[in-house]
């Protein structure tokens, strides 16, 4: 499909990617929820776990036992938070700055009209995300037993330690092929922090508490997103005269700050 349009207009080759995203998006969800069975809420009454929780909980209101258990969450938890502030926040970086940086780092290096260079460097990002997410799919059939075999400290440390050398290897790159040697640190990176601090987690949580904790560890990844999305862009114009490139280079250093976080978690694994 045609990658450029007027000025001012959205290029077909971007707008069609969105249809065919929300199509997917759509079926995917319909999917779930005409396939997947739960419990009744009387049902889960009826177990003796829930009923506790239910006696131990009445007397709050839902915000105040939800401020409660977040002050008193396992130490393990809090450990993990900064793990993945730095993978989060290095992830969102790698989200917004890879197009521009890979257009103005390489493919500006060509000859030809800018816009051109990157609708070019904008539909070769959308291939290297590709990769990361097929290399990510494909190590997430092993993690279990990797894991087990090195520990899931261990597992997840070299994995986002992949991540962060691949994204400060882009760095060095000047072309476009070699991009895709990188994109293997970063898939082995995604599968990582899409399974590992919850393996980590679920062992160190009360039975009773496990669907408020897992959602509560939710907040440690919306919340470095939002605190990139409103510091990002000033630290790349302020400290790198708005050069993206070096927000990929703070994506990696972030990656390898989360890297070291996970030494210091206390795991049983």
């Amino acid at each position: 499909m045609e990658g450029t349009a007027a000025e001012g207009m959205i290029p077909p080759n971007v707008i069609y990617s969105f249809y065919c995203g929300a199509a997917i998006l759509l079926l995917s969800i319909l999917w779930t929820l005409c396939t997947t069975k739960e419990y009744s809420p009387e049902e889960i009454v009826s177990f003796e776990d829930a009923v506790l929780e239910v006696e131990n909980t009445k007397h709050r209101s839902g915000l105040l036992a939800i401020a409660e258990d977040f002050k008193l969450m396992p130490i393990t938890m809090k450990q993990l938070g900064t793990v993945q502030f730095f993978s989060w926040f290095a992830l969102f970086m790698m989200w917004v700055y890879t197009t521009p940086a890979i257009a103005e780092h390489i493919f500006y290096l060509k000859d030809g009209e800018k816009s051109k260079l990157y609708m070019d460097a904008a539909n070769w990002v959308g291939v290297l995300f590709g990769i990361y997410n097929g290399v990510s799919a494909i190590y997430a059939l092993f993690l279990a037993k990797i894991a087990n075999k090195y520990g899931r400290k261990q597992t997840h440390a070299f994995s986002l330690t992949m991540g962060g050398l691949g994204l400060i290897s882009i760095f060095l790159i000047s072309d476009p092929i070699f991009l895709i040697i990188p994109m293997i640190g970063v898939g082995l990176a995604w599968g990582s922090i899409l399974a590992m601090p919850y393996a980590i987690l679920s062992d160190t949580l009360p039975a009773k508490k496990m669907g408020v904790y897992m959602g509560i560890f939710n907040f440690f990844i919306t919340f470095p997103q939002i605190v990139c999305g409103f510091l990002g862009g000033y630290m790349i114009k302020l400290f790198f005269n708005s050069n993206s490139i070096y927000g990929i280079l703070l994506a990696g250093i972030f990656m390898l700050l989360g890297a070291l976080s996970v030494l210091r978690i206390k795991d049983k694994i």
